[in-house]
């Protein structure tokens, strides 16, 4: 399964981004798609995610109310919409894929992973 990360970039504290992590490969035997953060120094923290087939989703604590996780089946895409964005948010995000259940917040849990997409968030 390859992942492919776009859509961050340079916003202002309150103002919105949408993040894609189009897959391809051997997407069939994905169950469960998350997003993560990394901010320097920092360590990686899951922020959401979403089973491929029900569509349950989770959300760390920290973006509830905020980000809103889903995805779209028929283009293997899975989106993230973050508003009511705050510094505290800025960080390199990544895309992860899991074949098999698991704690949904773990990195271990995750397989495949995407390269970063880079959010700011000026004050």
């Amino acid at each position: 399964v390859q992942l492919q990360a776009s859509g961050g970039g340079l916003v202002q504290a309150g103002g919105s981004l949408r993040l894609s992590c189009a897959a391809s490969g051997r997407t069939l035997s994905v169950r469960r798609m998350a997003w993560f953060r990394q901010a320097p120094g920092k360590e990686r923290e899951a922020v959401a995610a979403i089973t491929w087939n029900g569509g349950v989703t989770y959300y760390v604590d920290s973006v509830k109310g905020r980000f809103t996780i889903s995805r779209d089946n028929a283009r293997n895409t899975v989106y993230l919409q973050m508003n009511s964005l705050k510094p505290e948010d800025a960080a390199s995000y990544y895309c992860a894929a899991a074949l098999s259940s698991g704690y949904w917040y773990k990195v271990e849990a995750y397989t495949y992973w995407g390269q970063g997409t880079l959010v700011t968030v000026s004050s």
